[in-house]
């Protein structure tokens, strides 16, 4: 008995199929997730927009983390990922890292505010946060 490609043997298991075309290629890409999901690494700070929220709020030259650059990087991150939820409704992931991110950002706006309130009331005015 020839057993052809596709067909069941006895086994209950599919003859292999030895013919020379590929089961798959690179140019068989899911076309629909390509359309539906842009890329991931669009929803992180652009190096170019970090730069600048950088220069704004440091303190001096060779500030890099103070509480004030951090929250108010934050908030970036923050406006981006409430954008992105806002046509993403189910991205659950995405959602806990929203909320990961507004936890620090009021940790953080609460050490300012015991430790310096008017550099506290300041950010938030510049940031347009409710305090």
């Amino acid at each position: 008995m020839e057993s052809r490609p596709g067909r069941l043997q006895k086994g209950g298991h599919r003859a292999l199929s030895l013919s020379a075309e590929p089961l798959f290629s690179a140019d068989m890409g899911d076309s629909r997730n390509e359309r539906k999901h842009k890329d991931y690494r669009d929803m992180a700070i652009k190096p170019e927009d970090r730069k600048k929220i950088v220069e704004e709020f440091r303190k001096n030259e060779k500030d890099t983390g103070s509480a004030e650059l951090q929250v108010a990087l934050l908030t970036k991150d923050i406006k981006e990922l409430t954008e992105h939820l806002k046509v993403h409704k189910k991205d659950f992931h995405s959602r806990r890292g929203l909320l990961q991110k507004v936890g620090l950002r009021n940790r953080l706006l609460r050490y300012l505010k015991r430790k310096d309130f008017t550099t506290y009331k300041s950010l938030c005015d510049r940031l347009g946060l409710r305090h």
